[in-house]
């Protein structure tokens, strides 16, 4: 029994670091925006792996997993525990969701373990960044998609988001994984040329970093004068019958005093009822009034195909020309129920509608006078390869969204910082209204022009150039990152299999 009790000791300590490895990773992100713990939070995990026998790695593996996906996903609570089943619900709700997510990070411990050749530097350094970045990005589509807490994303305000416009988030994820990587290895060489020799390296991957960050598009016209609405309606009172009028008439009345400027745009679904009941009555006299003033409208809208029955969430263009985008990337119980058919309303304690939206099926660009716009809703900017789809025609970026489902808490941060990311991306400014927060102009790299505070009923107004060019990312997006990784993981493979044989 004295003999166990050490071990038993080692065991502990190692699954404690695993966890406040897990535990710090939402510290890289917005609102507190840490960049350095991107770097600092796999290289824990990293370093406890390298040297752990298998079963302690993956269960180690596991729960930094955990740790990762519940602090820096805990804000789902809000939407669950205050417009679902309740605190209870949403408390379950979250932990289940952690305990899933936390086999992601388990899943790049098993592949390494796999993959890993026996040379413990090859093993460390490019084959457990390659596992890792593998499961990055087949979560960012398997099951529809989740992009949320990818490394990349940490780094919009740090000198490594000049890699964005050339290999995208993604990309700079690569870029971390393999600096924490070297960092491990540091750790568990121990050795000063080893130490110098990385943060030699780390260096001059920032100092390119730097070199990089410069305009890669240029202005196709004059600034257009931009206005951004945000109503700052409770959630819990936007789909009442008896709120509609107050609404509408709020957003009536913050568009009538900007009438003028080039274009005015309003949040997803800021009018509370389907385009065809507001038509004859609310929106052809906007759209009268938009057309004498010479300003655009962007209203975020449902749509109901009443021939089909299908509903859409939907931005209308009124002014110059009259338009409809409809969402088409939508979010799992905020939009529609999966398996509605088999549980029928048992899923709708998680928060989902009553009724669920269609997807619409086109990447169509809506105008603002004669400039293209790529429009995306709610969490549709945060897929890079869907918003890439408009350009190079596309020339400004617009999003809404409606993040009041998450109340005051690190997830409306958490997607805007996101939503710069398509802008430093791109080359694109990024014009960006919402219910609650965070209203906001962005520029082409990715700085913020204006911006309201969070609920607040305010009106943002900036000034804003459309943009044409092509970035390097634009082109080919992960294309390059992928190519990567694959020589990345056939090294590695192949490595291990020839020592193997041998």
């Amino acid at each position: 029994m004295d003999d166990k009790s050490p071990l038993l000791a080692e065991r502990r300590l190692i699954l404690a670091i695993a966890a406040v490895g897990g535990l710090i990773s939402p510290l890289a992100f917005a609102p507190l925006g840490w960049s350095w713990v991107a770097l600092l939070s796999p290289a824990i995990l990293f370093a406890v792996v390298a040297r752990a026998p298998r079963r302690l790695g993956l269960l180690a593996g596991y729960v930094y997993g955990v740790s990762y996906f519940a602090a820096g996903g805990h804000w789902i609570w809000f939407s669950v525990g205050e417009f679902g089943g309740g605190p209870l619900v949403a408390t379950v709700f979250c932990i289940v969701l952690a305990l899933l997510f936390g086999l992601i990070i388990w899943l790049v411990v098993l592949v390494w373990w796999y993959l890993r050749p026996r040379h413990e530097a090859l093993a460390v350094l490019i084959a457990l960044p390659a596992a890792w970045l593998l499961l990055e990005w087949v979560r960012s589509w398997l099951f529809t998609g989740t992009t949320w807490l990818q490394l990349g994303y940490s780094q919009t305000d740090s000198w490594l988001v000049g890699y964005a416009p050339v290999i995208g988030a993604l990309g700079i994820s690569l870029l971390l994984l393999m600096m924490a990587a070297a960092l491990a290895w540091a750790a568990l060489r121990r050795r000063r040329a080893v130490s110098v020799g990385v943060l030699g390296a780390m260096l001059s991957v920032y100092l390119l970093g730097a070199l990089l960050d410069r305009p890669w598009t240029e202005p196709s016209a004059e600034p257009l004068r931009i206005a951004l609405l945000q109503g700052n309606i409770p959630q819990d009172e936007k789909w009442e019958p008896e709120q509609r009028a107050d609404t509408m008439a709020l957003y009536r009345r913050l568009t009538h005093r900007h009438w003028g400027v080039d274009a005015i745009i309003w949040p997803e679904t800021a009018v509370p009822a389907f385009y065809h009941q507001v038509l004859d009555d609310y929106l052809l006299p906007l759209a009268e009034e938009a057309e004498h003033f010479g300003t655009d409208l962007l209203i975020g809208v449902p749509a109901l195909d009443r021939d089909t029955g299908r509903v859409f969430n939907s931005v209308l263009s009124l002014g110059s020309s009259i338009d409809f985008y409809h969402k088409r990337h939508l979010v799992p119980f905020g939009e529609y129920v999966p398996f509605r058919e088999a549980f029928g309303s048992l899923l709708d304690v998680f928060g989902a509608p009553i009724s669920d939206f269609s997807p619409g099926w086109h990447s169509n660009t809506l105008r603002i006078g004669d400039h293209p716009v790529a429009v995306s809703i709610c969490y549709e900017i945060t897929f890079a390869g869907e918003v890439r789809e408009f350009l190079p025609e596309a020339e400004l970026l617009v999003n809404v969204s409606n993040d009041a489902w998450f109340g005051n808490s690190i997830g409306p941060h958490q997607h805007f910082q996101m939503a710069r990311m398509r802008a430093i991306e791109t080359g694109r400014p990024l014009l960006r209204s919402t219910n609650t927060g965070i209203t906001a102009a962005v520029d082409a790299r990715g700085q913020v022009i204006a911006r309201a505070p969070q609920f607040s009923v305010d009106v943002v107004v900036a000034d804003v150039a459309p943009h044409r060019g092509v970035t390097p990312y634009t082109r080919l997006g992960d294309a390059p990152v992928l190519a990567v990784l694959t020589l990345m993981l056939l090294g590695s493979a192949v490595l291990r299999w020839v020592q193997r044989k041998r």
